[in-house]
């Protein structure tokens, strides 16, 4: 009979048989649990309490974590802070044992931990190779064939010869990542450090991760960037308080976590089910606002005839939040209370970056939608509905309600930068939009020779 990891593995094309083949983790039921003292002298009177009295609280940093990683596999696990992410990655590399369960792992690992893990401050960076190297089981003669091309990964310079403690976080995280990734490691495991890198370090690293994939090595992946999950991971889990929520393609784990950011997911839920524009028509949860990153800095102003009381932005579930996929329809939401009678309001919005650039927006009057009187204390919905077709990257949204009187324009009310959200994408594209090009690619004939 298959288990429920068999279904999954079938379902996402990997090749793992009972015995293992192809397996490249495996963990089954994994739990970390801390022990927690209101106090520090509670920790003494447990140990010397003759009755052996308890004084902690089990604090579950993970519990019963299952999954099998195949070997090649990019396996994303991303959740809130204090999920368990680290933990968990932790476990996997040795550094911490589990309180229970089981953990298989074959091969030689290599992991880029949080900032600090695995350097000693007080020796060079030139020394925290070799001293790494024999933590890893390597000898002094394998190192001194890794070096050079650790070094020339690095590119850190003379520092190499200075002590750890006197590296920036990105002089560190460079020697850490060279350092990971040159010691030909079976699993690959990163830990959100690459954040601190400058650009073009990043780029060099995701570089080295598509060289990794073509090689068939293992990697996990723990980040916040969240389109780095979609473009690189086949797979992903998602974790709240230390459970494992779902175990799935990469594109439904982000979807779950999107969910979860926003207080929607309920476990088990359909990401499919809320799809009717029902949903955002006859919002009732709370403000919807408060399910979106509001910008407490946003500037308002308007005459005050009117006052949009809630708005957001709903991807094509019906869901409110701040985290978009690229191509995938979206709608801008606001609700208007008017506080006098009102002839032909024009509703509008507008999206910009983060250096105030102008990217896309619309208003009602220029899509010819019917704009009627509205009377003193009518409430009105409106809702943009649209495909994001933006590149990766963070975004500002402004709202207005605004009109005529005569020859003369009026703000009633307008919300400058007032929400952030994020757009993910799947693929790469130069500039700001996808453009949805098609490539045709034709390989033209000898022409023949005419002999006259």
């Amino acid at each position: 009979m298959k288990t429920q990891s068999d279904i999954m593995n079938s379902e996402l094309g990997r090749e793992i048989s009972p015995n293992g083949d192809g397996l490249a983790i495996r963990a089954q039921n994994l739990t970390k649990i801390y022990k927690l003292y209101d106090r520090s002298v509670d920790r003494l009177k447990e140990s010397l309490h003759p009755l052996r009295r308890i004084y902690h609280h089990d604090f579950y940093a993970l519990k019963d974590v299952s999954f099998d990683i195949g070997k090649g596999e990019t396996f994303g696990i991303i959740g809130r802070n204090g999920s368990g992410k680290s933990t968990l990655l932790k476990i996997i590399a040795g550094v911490l044992t589990p309180s229970g369960g089981n953990l298989e792992v074959r091969g030689k690992v290599s992991a880029l931990l949080e900032l600090g893990i695995g350097f000693n401050p007080d020796l060079t960076g030139r020394e925290n190779i070799y001293f790494s190297g024999t933590i890893m089981g390597f000898s002094r003669e394998e190192m001194d064939a890794k070096v050079d091309d650790i070094l020339s990964f690095a590119d850190i310079g003379d520092f190499i010869n200075q002590p750890v403690k006197t590296f920036s976080s990105g002089m560190f995280v460079r020697l850490a990542f060279a350092l990971a990734t040159n010691v030909d490691p079976d699993i690959l495991i990163i830990d959100e450090a690459l954040s601190v890198g400058d650009i073009f370090f990043q780029t060099k690293c995701y570089k080295k991760f598509d060289q990794f994939q073509q090689m068939g090595k293992t990697i996990l992946f723990v980040t916040h960037a969240l389109d780095n999950v979609i473009r690189y991971c086949q797979r992903g889990i998602v974790l709240e308080n230390g459970v494992m929520l779902i175990d799935s393609d990469a594109k439904s784990a982000v979807d779950v976590y999107k969910k979860l950011m926003v207080n929607c997911y309920e476990n088990g839920d359909d990401n499919e089910k809320n799809g009717d524009k029902n949903v955002i028509e006859n919002w009732t949860t709370g403000q919807v606002c408060q399910k979106c990153l509001v910008n407490p800095h946003a500037t308002i102003y308007g005459d005050g005839r009117v006052e949009i009381v809630d708005y957001g932005v709903f991807d094509k579930n019906g869901v409110p939040g701040h985290l978009f996929f690229n191509n995938e329809p979206c709608s801008v939401w606001m609700k208007v209370v008017f506080k006098e009678d009102i002839e032909n309001p024009i509703f509008a919005f507008t999206i910009k970056d983060l250096k105030g650039m102008d990217i896309s927006g619309t208003n009602s009057l220029y899509e010819d939608a019917v704009s009627i009187r509205y009377l003193q204390g009518e409430t009105v919905v409106i809702q943009f509905d649209q495909r994001l077709n933006m590149a990766s990257g963070q975004y500002l949204l402004s709202l207005g309600c605004t009109g005529f009187q005569g020859d003369q324009f009026l703000v009633y009310q307008r919300l400058y930068d007032i929400l952030c959200f994020e757009v993910i994408s799947y693929k790469k594209f130069v500039g700001l939009y996808d453009m949805k090009s098609s490539i045709k690619i034709k390989k033209i004939g000898e022409i023949p020779i005419c002999n006259e």
